[in-house]
């Protein structure tokens, strides 16, 4: 499994959204846990395809990556059980530090009897804040070596009236998802 993992893993789970904050020195906005289970209902060898039916019965086409060494273990009546987390830490910026764009990640196998593994991956990026409307409120970042804009609103009023526009933060976002496979007991 590579860090394409992560994406395909990503494509039957529940994206949390996250509101942005920011404060004087750091902030964490810690994500939620969100697992979800999904039934494998076929699976095509040849495209490395497993269609699975989500919770709420919806069938959900999953391209497996030919890193993903025990594909041929995956058989239909499977269940797939995928954790998400992400996080966000903001920290300001002080002045003259270079902005960063970084992208870090890895893939650790599972060690059990049936398929399984963990993906996570970590961006950090330098954005100074263009906007902040204190009525709604919310708060608007521009990137300043990736072509990004984010706006979002804010819960935590205090930490918004802590910054100004043309504050520089630097954003660490965190995500990892964990994926296991159980076959279910065999009907006597």
């Amino acid at each position: 499994m590579k860090l394409t993992m992560l994406s395909v893993l990503m494509t039957i789970t529940i994206v949390v959204a996250t509101n942005v904050a920011s404060s004087a020195q750091t902030k964490e906005l810690p994500g939620e846990a969100t697992t979800i289970t999904a039934t494998i209902e076929a699976i095509d060898a040849t495209t490395r395809t497993l269609t699975v039916k989500g919770p709420g019965g919806n069938f959900v086409p999953i391209t497996v990556p030919k890193s993903v060494e025990r594909f041929s273990e995956f058989k239909v009546g499977d269940t797939i059980t995928a954790r998400y987390y992400d996080n966000i830490v903001l920290r300001m910026k002080p002045a003259g530090e270079p902005a960063v764009d970084t992208t870090t990640g890895g893939v650790t196998k599972g060690s059990g009897a049936s398929p399984a593994g963990t993906a996570a991956t970590q961006r950090t990026i330098t954005a100074t804040i263009v906007a902040i409307d204190p009525k709604v409120p919310s708060i608007t970042f521009k990137g300043e070596k990736v072509k990004w804009t984010y706006s979002s609103r804010v819960n935590d009023k205090a930490a918004l009236a802590k910054v100004k526009v043309g504050d520089r933060v630097d954003i660490t976002w965190t995500e990892a998802v964990t994926v296991s496979v159980t076959t279910p007991a065999k009907k006597d």
